[in-house]
């Protein structure tokens, strides 16, 4: 399923991570096909409420956590400038499908990074 939102398409997901070449960019192309079934999900589910979106996006953090550990086999992590990243793009799905009053930490609140 394509997205169809047009905040979403025209959204340059991960920006901050492909600009620094501390990040493989095969791993932030990773994170951003996370970030991009997050929002076929969300198109998909019609999520009803907080509760039903936060089990859509804590599941997206499930797999950023998972991509942890390939980011350290290749000298890169999940630090403070991707966490940030991550959390913002996560906020911004969020935003776009009409979820302003969202609460960041519990969007993610499933990491571990």
């Amino acid at each position: 399923m394509a997205v169809t939102n047009e905040q979403v398409t025209g959204h340059a997901f991960l920006k901050t991570l492909y600009v620094d070449g501390y990040y493989p960019d095969h791993l932030v192309d990773r994170g951003r096909e996370i970030l991009l079934r997050l929002c076929e999900r969300v198109e998909a589910e019609r999520p009803g409420d907080l509760d039903a979106l936060y089990v859509l996006t804590q599941a997206a953090t499930e797999e950023f956590n998972a991509l942890q550990d390939a980011f350290w086999e290749a000298g890169s992590d999940i630090e403070t400038v991707a966490r940030e990243e991550i959390a913002g793009d996560v906020h911004f799905v969020a935003r776009a499908y009409g979820f302003d009053g969202v609460d960041v930490e519990e969007l993610i609140a499933t990491r571990d990074w």
